[in-house]
């Protein structure tokens, strides 16, 4: 039988972000009419994970916007982690926090994460294009930061901003050079508030994407992510024959997901079963 892994994601805080990310709408210099927060209670966060758990998800990713963790922000997080690993503690715990010092991860994996999920988000060179508020290589550090103190990687990025064939081999070759535990996949929906001004790719163009990444990354769980439903439609599970293994259900940070139920019933009618265990 066909196994795959499900995680889920806990937008722990959100908006108010002071980076200028071309492409998402938590930035504060984006009108957007999403919803704005600045941390939820662990009690709040526990009962989202009890949901993810009853959803057939492994991985739980705690996610708070902001370019980087602080000491209080770390703190927070590590306190919510002890949190859900008590009552939860099937689940595989998953931070994504922004740029972080090795000190301030090797706090989170003393409180139960497992793994932390820091995007490079596309290649070196076309970084600068979507991004002028921090640096390709603050990202990279932190990944390599996240690897020192004994943390798996989830690494990947977001394809459809204008990026360049080329581009997209230069970032996949620096992910390989990483070796992540699982690579997402984001396809950017476009936002008129957005400064990056980008039709969607096309399902085929989508495709090819996975292809590629799995092509680059033979030994990484690759998982669909962001963009799934609004860029490949009615064609979204045929992911599977392209070499996804992972898949994000739910919400996400600040859009809405497919149906889990509808996701879970496709997924069983396609004979896969729910992985249970990361390794």
């Amino acid at each position: 039988m066909k196994t795959i892994m499900l995680c889920a994601i806990c937008s722990v805080s959100s908006g108010n972000c002071s980076e200028d990310c071309g492409y998402c709408t938590q930035s504060a210099g984006v009108q957007t009419s999403i919803e704005k927060y600045k941390i939820k209670t662990p009690e709040q966060v526990v009962a989202e994970a009890k949901i993810a758990a009853a959803n057939h998800a492994l991985g739980f990713c705690l996610v708070t916007s902001g370019a980087r963790l602080n000491d209080k922000k770390t703190e927070d997080i590590a306190r919510i982690a002890r949190a859900v690993s008590k009552e939860v503690p099937q689940l595989m715990l998953i931070a994504c926090n922004g740029m972080a010092s090795e000190e301030q991860l090797r706090e989170l994996k003393n409180a139960g994460v497992f793994s932390y999920n820091h995007n490079l988000e596309t290649s070196r060179e076309f970084f600068p294009k979507i991004c002028t508020t921090h640096n390709w290589d603050d990202r990279w550090q932190t990944n390599l930061n996240a690897k020192r103190v004994g943390l798996m990687l989830c690494c990947g990025g977001i394809y459809g901003l204008g990026e360049s064939e080329a581009d997209r081999i230069s970032f996949r070759a620096d992910l390989k050079k990483l070796e992540p535990f699982s690579s997402p996949i984001n396809f950017f929906i476009p936002h008129s508030a957005l400064r990056v001004r980008q039709t969607k790719l096309t399902p085929d163009e989508a495709l090819k994407i996975i292809r590629d990444t799995k092509a680059a990354l033979p030994d990484t769980r690759v998982m669909i992510a962001g963009g799934r439903e609004a860029v490949l439609g009615k064609r979204q599970y045929e992911i599977f024959d392209h070499g996804v293994s992972a898949v994000v259900i739910g919400d996400y940070l600040t859009t809405k997901g497919e149906e889990s139920s509808r996701d879970i019933a496709e997924f069983k009618k396609m004979g896969f079963q729910f992985a249970q265990k990361c390794h």
